[in-house]
């Protein structure tokens, strides 16, 4: 069976000579106090899932493309669930008058230490980078599970989507494909918001089946014109 292996020279420095920086990914500064952030458990729920969703889909790029930057982020993010989490421990003690309430509360504890497990575990799996250890050649057995697959996708000049925005395109719902990563120069965008804009030369981290993955790739290089713009 052929198996897609991703272009990583579209991720990985051109100098890269296969050893490890070392970056640091886990300074971890655990002793440090976190702050109580004054944000409802809703909102703090909701941005918990939100982040689950994406450290899952960061962390399975930084392996299959051997990427430190998308690792650093994930522990970034990972940090971020901790507070959060903080926050809705915090919130529901205070909410709490008696044991009634805080026995129905508990569920939505169990939720948010659920999202933080999933970034524990996902910091846990960036700590491949800090060992050394060369997982290249396990890429194609992580792209054989499921039908869901990442790609880095360059973007021409010649493209439709090029300076228009996320929104605008309406990508996921014409190739099914999720823009979940940005790469633009020596910079990452991990915040792809609707009205954030397609530049020339971006390369784009998608998420989705092959068949509309391809339909992507199509799109960014000229070949295909976009949807809506078809004449």
């Amino acid at each position: 069976m052929k198996v897609y292996l991703p272009d990583v020279s579209l991720i990985r420095p051109k100098a890269y000579p296969g050893e490890r920086h070392h970056m640091g990914l886990f300074r971890r500064r655990r002793h440090e106090k976190i702050e109580y952030e004054n944000i409802g458990a809703k909102e703090s729920l909701t941005e918990m899932k939100d982040l689950s969703e994406q450290i899952i889909d960061l962390s399975y790029s930084a392996i299959l493309f051997d990427s430190e930057d998308i690792a650093e982020q994930v522990n970034e993010l990972e940090e971020r669930l901790d507070k959060l989490l903080y926050n809705v421990r915090i919130g529901l003690m205070l909410a709490a008058r008696n044991r009634e309430e805080a026995e129905q509360l508990s569920g939505i504890l169990q939720v948010a230490s659920a999202a933080e497990q999933i970034g524990n575990a996902s910091q846990d799996l960036m700590r491949i980078f800090e060992e050394g250890v060369e997982f290249r050649p396990f890429a194609p057995f992580f792209l054989k599970k499921g039908d869901e697959k990442i790609w880095a996708i360059r973007v021409s000049e010649d493209s439709d989507i090029n300076h228009r925005k996320i929104s605008e395109l309406g990508i996921e719902s014409e190739t099914g494909s999720r823009i979940i990563a940005i790469k633009r120069g020596p910079r990452w965008i991990y915040d792809i918001e609707p009205e954030r804009r397609i530049k020339d030369s971006d390369i784009l981290i998608a998420r989705g089946v092959e068949d509309g993955l391809k339909e992507l790739v199509a799109y960014a290089k000229g070949e295909v014109k976009w949807g809506k713009y078809r004449r």
